[in-house]
């Protein structure tokens, strides 16, 4: 019976280096020794920067997420950020869901909670809003139930660049699971490893801050969503992630981390949905004309595209089925644009390797944004 407590333990180690790095070691980004957190991104949509741009800056400096993870069509949505920290997501997040939407954010270190909180009232009036429509809980995203959230009970979940600094990152997902309703979506940035962590970095208090301590190898996330009962996860983005410290390289050695975003779907059993043709409708906010909806998938408004099994389902039963038309493969849709035909090959599932083509490509500083990129420092 020993074994378990020690495991425990080890456990409530973990969170307590973890909460001391966040509330103690860490004043602003600029004290981060990896750019785990200053990864560019995709293009951002106007709306978006102006949501973020209406947050208050000390709520902004005080933000460490590796990743923009604002996904589209969130209007009247419920929205829980797990690990919100000082609360830049969801502040950004209110504005976007509406007066009838609402947004949760929990965090485990008390200090990021209260920086938050400090500022509901100010956004709150800032937005317009008669009441606010923000929620900060202090919690363990691991434990959701203790927190008092209830089963079914949000359309999406978020987070940013924290999952990796939970030990037991099934508990998160199984949690995660249960707290979205059918059709909900987990969209979140987190950081991935090129092979099974050694204990040398399993270990390392300051890696483990910096998030590559704790990061998963990118195939147990696969392993994981299907043992869960989430569809395949969906590859959005991916950027190789470099040490800025000669101590933290060597102890690193062979293995390569990368920061990327997923896309994870709970839909209800259906039974097998197949290949079929799609056509975007458009007009959701900020992506009226075109939807990059992964790495895979870019739709734009009146063009046939062929989609997979696991695609056509994701699109049929989430928020996304009023946004487009279905048709079986060999139909004739109406359609102003192309038609574009899926060939199985072309899906990219390796973070590793999206992100090594995007560096193959040239990039446009001031068009893109990360996680911490422009959003904490003005750029």
């Amino acid at each position: 019976m020993a074994a378990p407590r020690d495991a425990e333990s080890q456990k409530a180690d973990i969170r307590k280096d973890v909460q001391n790095y966040y509330g103690q070691v860490l004043k602003t980004s600029k004290d981060l020794q990896t750019n785990a957190c200053v990864t560019v991104a995709r293009p951002v949509p106007k709306h978006i920067r102006e949501a973020l741009q209406n947050v208050h800056e000390e709520v902004t400096l005080r933000y460490y997420g590796c990743g923009l993870v604002i996904p589209e069509c969130l209007e009247n949505c419920w929205i829980l950020d797990l690990g919100s920290g000082s609360g830049r997501d969801c502040y950004a997040l209110s504005q976007l869901v509406g007066e009838k939407g609402h947004v949760t954010g929990i965090d485990m270190t008390e200090g990021q909670v209260e920086v938050a909180k400090k500022y509901l009232d100010y956004h709150m009036e800032k937005y317009g809003f008669q009441t606010s429509n923000v929620t900060f809980i202090h919690g363990y995203i691991e434990k959701l139930a203790e927190a008092g959230i209830q089963n079914e009970s949000y359309d999406i979940v978020i987070s940013n660049c924290v999952i990796n600094l939970v030990p037991d990152k099934e508990q998160v997902l199984q949690e995660v699971y249960r707290v979205l309703k059918h059709g909900g979506e987990l969209y979140f940035s987190d950081v991935y490893a090129s092979l099974e962590l050694p204990e040398e970095i399993k270990t390392h208090k300051v890696l483990w801050g910096e998030c590559l301590g704790g990061a998963l190898y990118w195939k147990d996330l696969f392993f994981l969503a299907q043992k869960i009962g989430f569809c395949p996860p969906r590859l959005v983005t991916a950027n190789l992630i470099t040490i800025q410290n000669k101590e933290l390289e060597r102890i690193i050695g062979d293995c390569r981390f990368v920061s990327a975003t997923f896309r994870l779907f709970k839909l209800p059993n259906t039974g097998p949905t197949e290949r079929c043709q799609t056509i975007y409708n458009g007009g959701i906010t900020g992506h009226e004309k075109q939807l990059i909806f992964d790495a895979n998938f870019i739709f734009k408004e009146g063009e046939i595209v062929e989609v997979d099994e696991d695609t056509a389902a994701v699109l049929k039963n989430s928020r996304f089925a009023q946004d487009f038309l279905f048709r079986p493969i060999g139909d004739k849709l109406p359609a102003s644009g192309g038609c574009f035909v899926l060939e199985s090959k072309d899906i990219i599932t390796d973070p590793f390797k999206l992100a090594e083509d995007s560096n193959k490509k040239p990039k446009c500083a001031s068009s893109v944004a990360g996680g911490c990129c422009g959003k904490k420092r003005s750029c």
